[in-house]
């Protein structure tokens, strides 16, 4: 079983359409949690993430949020991002399998110019990350974040995927 955790600040849109993508993994019973940390939003992120089922935080110790984390592998992943079609059955099969963390792959579709991917330094989070609950409660503390939570892991690449949380700030605008 999978927890997805994401960190947000006033990105209800956003959130909800991360939401939107991880109900067939539920459906199919890969995620049993979802956690939203809130940054201090002023917009309806917390009735989104209510309204989906989600544990909202505002205030939070890291170490503690992993510990009651109910899956044993987590997916961090940035509000906005979209996992591409057959997500589901890759990471199922991906977490029966191995014991090491995965990203998923760039987006075909959705991709920079290529000056831009050469000359910008890619978030962490841009192509998710998944990896051992057991793991991540070995190196964090009360005071990290996901971006700290997600540096510095030598992953493998899922050939699922994802589109990133920037096409849909893009949009937004």
């Amino acid at each position: 079983m999978l927890t997805v955790i994401m960190e947000c600040r006033d990105q209800e849109p956003e959130l909800a359409q991360t939401l939107s993508v991880l109900v067939a993994g539920a459906v199919e019973g890969l995620v049993s949690d979802v956690i939203v940390l809130d940054h201090g939003s002023q917009d309806g992120s917390s009735m989104v993430a209510d309204a989906a089922g989600c544990r909202f935080y505002q205030q939070w110790d890291m170490k503690d949020v992993l510990a009651k984390a109910r899956g044993e592998w987590l997916l961090l992943v940035e509000p906005g991002a979209r996992l591409g079609q057959g997500w589901v059955d890759e990471v199922a099969e991906y977490v029966a399998l191995n014991g090491v963390p995965a990203r998923f792959s760039e987006s075909r579709t959705y991709r920079l110019p290529f000056y831009r991917r050469l000359t910008r330094s890619r978030p962490p989070l841009e192509t998710g990350l998944l990896l051992p609950k057991r793991q991540a409660l070995a190196i964090v503390d009360s005071q990290t974040d996901l971006l700290q939570l997600a540096r510095g892991h030598k992953a493998r690449r899922l050939a699922s995927e994802i589109i990133p949380s920037w096409v849909a700030r893009e949009a937004r605008r």
